[in-house]
């Protein structure tokens, strides 16, 4: 089982994260993406059609594999509303951000980008 936490706003960064977990569940493996930090900013532009990424995010997206987005990130860098119209998740179990502990505590293995 594993979790990966997305802090890197980098768009190019973030396929990397889709494209890791899509092959991860693709080959059997029990897999998440967490959204933090700065990547969360990223959801507006995937959710457009037009971003040449949309398709892959929408993949993960349908398929759950996007676990859910940190709320405090997401409200403190604007983006609250967007993650909230795109119908994600947002997790807020530690202050306000997504515990990477509870994630190990249910057999999780954490890996960051």
């Amino acid at each position: 089982m594993y979790c990966l936490y997305a802090f890197n706003g980098d768009l190019m960064c973030f396929v990397h994260v889709l494209l890791n977990g899509l092959d991860m569940q693709e080959r059997g493996k029990d897999v998440a993406i967490v959204l933090e930090g700065a990547a969360v900013t990223l959801v507006p532009e995937l959710e457009k059609v037009s971003c040449p990424f949309h398709a892959l995010y929408n993949k993960a997206k349908t398929t759950g594999l996007i676990d859910g987005v940190c709320k405090a990130c997401s409200a403190k860098l604007g983006v609250l509303d967007a993650v909230n119209e795109a119908g994600l998740v947002l997790l807020d179990d530690m202050s306000g951000h997504p515990s990477m502990a509870a994630y190990t505590e249910k057999g999780y293995t954490i890996i960051t980008f």
